[in-house]
């Protein structure tokens, strides 16, 4: 079973799923959290508050979708998911060949929402 057939078949882990985090935020709520006043709902008050969230993850060949367990101990990867060549393509167009660790948005973020919410 791929990684993506695996998540999809796990609704709490779908559920937890939060899709407007980014690595930034992540970094700064989970790993800053003692320094930070409270923006929007996000408010960590332990470090049994985790997050769970999707990165591009460019730093190798080829771009890759990965699942991340954040807080305020360790990030840890879930899964990770290759793009087919078409979102691949888009996403690359957009970014550039610059390597690091993106936000997913976009194509990206609408092809991974609609293969696990089918």
């Amino acid at each position: 079973m791929s990684p993506l057939e695996k998540i999809k078949h796990n609704q709490k882990l779908i559920d937890a799923i939060d899709w407007e985090m980014t690595p930034e935020e992540a970094v700064r709520l989970y790993l800053e959290w003692g320094n930070n006043w409270a923006r929007g709902n996000y408010v960590i008050r332990s470090v049994n508050d985790e997050t769970h969230y999707f990165v591009v993850n460019t730093w190798k060949d080829k771009p890759v979708i990965y699942l991340i367990r954040r807080n305020s101990q360790e990030a840890q990867e879930l899964a990770a998911i290759d793009m087919p060549d078409s979102v691949k393509r888009a996403f690359l167009k957009e970014n550039g060949d610059n390597k690091g660790v993106y936000a997913i948005e976009g194509v990206v973020k609408q092809w991974l929402r609609k293969q696990l919410m089918q």
